[in-house]
């Protein structure tokens, strides 16, 4: 068995594996660990680049697209690993990155999974959208870091070097043990791209895990390498899956109140993307909408199939609305959010 499996997802993106896997093979030389590439059906010369320039690693293949979720939940099948180390092809390390996840993961055996510091390569100096210094959410199911809320992204200056428990760690460079991932189901398959990692997380968190973050470990990443941020199809990825995580996973007492709730946000978002001149973005949001309401059947299935806090929320949650603490209240820092025990 291979002690750490690093795994990395490719769909055409060929010149993101000419810049960085090179440093990635270089810098993940550890006795036990693997380089592994899975090509999601890429139509570029992505496969043909591997087997050119780096045919000493492993490479699998598929006949198509199966998305995030179903490329990954194909691939580590195949992978027999302690850990796996899920890679964005789009991502800077360095020597010595490994070490410090796996640290943080054999100091807490109750944590499923740990992710870095998350840099943006492009301005160094400030944290990733994508994942920053750990993933958090608010009670409506709205995703933020410590350094990044919504749009807002911080500078960092050592503000978050404290290791410490998050609610879900990036999907772009994250390491989770094995075990942990198959017992849970691995990812949700029908989320094909956007949030996987937060239902995976709150799954683990529901199973009775944890999910950390280690500032001893930093990356860089380009982000939004698949999907631009204004793409029609992204925005329905995105508000389709916020709303399938939020039924599958809150607490009983909780799920029709939020829920409503939630939509209701949802419409007005909608609108503010009809006022704004941008049809697409409101027809994504009722394409969202539409779709969640038909999987429901599955959705009570998968429900069922899951373990949720009966009660309350796991630890992680921030117990009040972000969009509010962020507009209205000038809350643009993590560090002037208050969380339960947190003065």
């Amino acid at each position: 068995m291979t002690e750490i499996a690093v795994v990395i997802l490719n769909w055409n993106t060929r010149r993101q594996l000419e810049t960085f896997l090179p440093g990635v093979i270089e810098h993940s030389q550890e006795e036990g660990t693997e380089v592994v590439v899975a090509d999601n059906g890429s139509t570029d010369d992505s496969v043909d680049y591997i087997k050119k320039h780096h045919p000493g690693i492993r490479l699998i293949e598929f006949d198509k697209n199966y998305g995030f979720t179903g490329g990954y939940n194909r691939a580590l099948r195949q992978i027999d690993a302690k850990y796996y180390m899920l890679l964005n092809s789009d991502v800077e390390v360095s020597a010595n990155w490994l070490r410090p996840l796996k640290k943080c993961l054999e100091e807490h055996p109750g944590a499923a999974a740990c992710m870095p510091k998350m840099k943006s390569y492009n301005q160094p100096e400030y944290f990733e959208y994508a994942g920053a210094a750990g993933g958090f959410i608010d009670r409506y199911g709205y995703p933020f870091c410590r350094g990044r809320i919504l749009e807002t992204v911080e500078k960092d200056t050592g503000q978050y070097d404290v290791s410490s428990e998050i609610f879900w760690a990036t999907g772009a460079c994250m390491l989770v043990r094995a075990d942990f991932f198959h017992a849970e189901g691995g990812f949700d398959d029908d989320f094909f791209a956007h949030m996987e990692e937060i239902d995976l997380c709150w799954r683990l968190k529901n199973a009775g895990y944890t999910i950390r973050y280690t500032s001893e470990s930093v990356v860089y990443h380009v982000g939004g390498g698949t999907l631009s941020n204004d793409s029609p199809f992204k925005l329905y990825l995105n508000y389709r899956n916020n709303l399938r995580l939020l039924y599958k996973n809150l607490p009983g007492r909780k799920l029709h109140r939020i829920m409503f709730v939630r939509m209701g946000l949802d419409v007005l978002s909608s609108l503010v993307f009809l006022f704004q001149g941008k049809p697409l973005g409101f027809l994504a949001v009722f394409r969202a909408h539409r779709h969640f309401f038909s999987s429901l059947p599955g959705l009570k299935k998968k429900r069922r199939g899951h373990r949720q806090f009966t009660s309350n929320y796991p630890t992680g949650v921030y117990q009040k609305s972000i969009l509010m603490s962020y507009f209205l209240k000038g809350h643009k820092q993590f560090n002037r959010l208050k969380f339960p025990g947190r003065k």
